[in-house]
């Protein structure tokens, strides 16, 4: 699980049954169309995203139908899983009870 999977999977986890679309992902993520698509088909392919097609009339929202994207029931579940995992690998380690300094005296 990179940082950039776990961003991404952060934003679906906000709200599980909103699709979202590409631009949006886009924005709220900050990563480039190259970086952000090959992580949304690396999730499709492994049956954490379903992907779906916007049900409009083109010529009266006067833009192509968007492909939309949400969490598979098991990707929910596993997405949350896989970020706690990822939480726990990061947390500072303790040492004797308490929390270890932080680099430059900085606090938690």
């Amino acid at each position: 699980m990179t940082v950039a999977v776990a961003t991404v999977l952060r934003v679906f986890l906000e709200d599980v049954g909103r699709p979202r679309y590409g631009y949006e992902l886009m924005r709220v993520t900050g990563f480039p169309s190259g970086k952000l698509y090959p992580i949304v088909a690396r999730l499709q392919a492994a049956g954490w995203l379903v992907k779906e097609q916007e049900d409009i009339d083109p010529s009266v929202a006067g833009r192509p139908p968007r492909r939309m994207y949400r969490l598979s029931p098991d990707g929910t579940e596993s997405a949350r899983l896989e970020l706690a995992a990822l939480s726990e690998r990061l947390r500072p380690p303790v040492e004797a009870g308490r929390a270890l300094p932080h680099p430059q005296g900085g606090h938690s």
